[in-house]
């Protein structure tokens, strides 16, 4: 079962949840004809449980580090003792990883799903076959979330390849971008579930006509970001004509303005697009170098991938399904984001 919930809804619905638990630990005194709840399903209701949680890149990374904050504000809200595992977002190093947390037999796991379905499934059972819960965020592991969506493995997060064909289209539409014009993709499309996103731009940009170059992100700019300035000046010394780029990388998004100058670009000789928001992306977007960006507020995956395995270790309760991903940065409503992404909230 998949339950498909709205992210203000969820929050409505644990709030009226939380209230329903305190009710739970209220004095025994009552009036007389009413049965008294018994539990401890206030405040701190998973203290005892041990999680080991992946926040995907490396520590003080722009992106990884709010989705570590989120899970940090579950931990302190609800109590459980959770282990933070660093990936530098190397699919490789995850599935290591998780197999190495399989074997110190925590309670749950809360898993980037970078690697796939093909690659994490059947560590996946091996996990549930030890009764170890397993969730999941930013990248879906769609067979294994319905397979286990019962016992707790839900997902939050952006629907990958929707939220790239939406950065794509508004682009095309607040660009002023034809059919003809020569787009460039910088993006992950080589690796399973998480390139759907960097799919849904290509799909779009082709739908729409236009001349699409894609270079895969190699793994040295995957990791530091800096590592990618000659690709990118080199393939706009190739293609001066470029009236868009498409950048599917949180950090690499970050870099815009730092690829541009160093390709001689001004801050309106191209379209650039890309994904997440941090301090270097919040003021990119204020000089102009970066034109759109979608949010995929990533502080509420780290919170309610702690608080899924929560709700499910102590209530039983199945996999939720959270998109997180629906909305657009630009300089129209920056200054309103600015504040929360320095407070490393968004």
């Amino acid at each position: 079962m998949r339950v498909r919930v709205r992210p203000w809804r969820f929050v409505a619905v644990l709030a009226v949840l939380a209230l329903a638990l305190s009710a739970c630990t209220g004095d025994d005194e009552g009036d007389g004809d009413q049965p008294q709840a018994q539990g401890n399903g206030a405040g701190q209701f998973c203290s005892g449980m041990d999680i080991i949680f992946f926040p995907g890149g490396t520590q003080g990374g722009g992106f990884e580090t709010v989705v570590y904050n989120g899970a940090k504000a579950a931990e302190a809200a609800f109590g459980p003792k959770v282990t933070y595992t660093w990936s530098d977002w190397d699919p490789q190093k995850m599935i290591t990883q998780f197999q190495e947390a399989v074997a110190t037999k925590p309670d749950g796991i809360a898993v980037m799903g970078h690697p796939g379905d093909d690659a994490f499934d059947s560590l996946i059972d091996d996990a549930r076959s030890q009764d170890i819960l397993v969730t999941v965020m930013n990248t879906e592991l769609k067979l294994a979330e319905a397979k286990y969506a019962a016992e707790g493995t839900g997902y939050v997060g952006a629907v990958l390849h929707d939220a790239g064909a939406d950065l794509a289209n508004e682009a095309i539409a607040r660009g002023d971008l034809q059919s003809g014009d020569r787009a460039f993709v910088w993006g992950l499309v080589s690796q399973p579930g998480r390139g759907e996103r960097t799919q849904g731009i290509l799909d779009a940009l082709e739908e729409a006509g236009l001349t699409v170059d894609y270079l895969e992100i190699d793994d040295a700019t995957n990791a530091d970001p800096a590592a990618g300035v000659s690709s990118f000046t080199g393939y706009v010394s190739a293609n001066p004509d470029v009236k868009a780029i498409f950048i599917d990388h949180g950090n690499l998004t970050s870099t815009i303005p730092t690829y541009m100058e160093a390709a001689n670009l001004g801050a309106d000789d191209v379209y650039a697009a890309g994904f997440d928001v941090s301090p270097s992306t919040v003021q990119g977007v204020q000089d102009g170098f970066i034109d759109l960006v979608i949010d995929q507020q990533q502080f509420l995956q780290g919170f309610f991938g702690v608080q899924q395995l929560c709700l499910t270790n102590k209530f039983g309760f199945s996999g939720l399904f959270i998109n997180t991903g629906g909305g657009f940065v630009d300089s129209s409503n920056i200054d309103v984001i600015a504040p929360l992404v320095e407070e490393q909230i968004r």
